[in-house]
């Protein structure tokens, strides 16, 4: 019976990636990716080829999904993002739901997660995390309001670039000057953490010119 392969990608170094997760990329003849472009990188990097392609990402999700769906009444089908979990903010969830609505078998594979890379690098306890994904770019001081509740927990969310200071501010404005990480292009070759109080880490970023590459902010209440 065919089956839907939800495979993690590498967040950064194209060498964090599995011997099953290559195995099965090889197997499967179509692979249902949120960036053709981004997954050729991958493919052809590990000489993976004659692969047919599905983009899926958002907000097209619900178009591609009856595609993806006939395929799988034939064969199997890898899902993949550009990196990471596959439905960890990033296409995905929509799909492996009416799979399992129809009663097709998913596989998920283990492998790299930002979430729990910057969680054990912060240095912040992870006997208890929360992660909220992006934060509204709209009513963001009264998102994290919601989560004053969650006592003695680790918040972790991820944050464009452009946006990390002012964030950083509301968090501050909302939870005081708690102890908190700023995770950095993490797995490439300007990998940071940058590891502190709030005011020490806002102070920091302040002092730079610009901050650049992809961001996870933790922060413990």
């Amino acid at each position: 019976m065919p089956k839907l392969y939800v495979i993690p990608t590498p967040i950064g170094n194209l060498k964090d990636i599995t011997l099953r997760a290559l195995e099965v990329l090889k197997e499967v003849n179509y692979i249902a990716c949120e960036d053709t472009r981004r997954t050729m990188i991958l493919l052809n990097h590990y000489g993976i080829k004659g692969k047919k392609l599905i983009s899926y990402y958002e907000p097209k999700e619900e178009k591609q999904i009856p595609k993806i769906l006939k395929v799988l009444e034939k064969e199997d089908v890898a899902l993949v993002t550009d990196a990471g979990m596959p439905a960890i903010s990033d296409p995905g969830y929509r799909l492996i739901r009416k799979c399992i609505e129809k009663g097709i078998e998913i596989e998920v594979l283990p492998g790299p997660s930002a979430v729990i890379t910057a969680l054990v690098g912060s240095g912040l306890p992870p006997d208890r995390f929360l992660f909220v994904g992006f934060p509204p770019k709209k009513g963001t001081k009264g998102f994290f309001e919601e989560l004053k509740s969650c006592e003695d927990t680790t918040v972790i969310l991820f944050e464009n670039p452009n946006r990390l200071l002012k964030t950083l501010k509301i968090i501050h404005e909302v939870f005081g000057n708690v102890q908190a990480c700023v995770a950095r292009e993490l797995t490439k070759l300007h990998e940071e953490y940058i590891r502190g109080n709030l005011e020490e880490i806002i102070q920091e970023l302040e002092s730079r010119e610009k901050i650049k590459g992809e961001v996870v902010v933790l922060f413990r209440i």
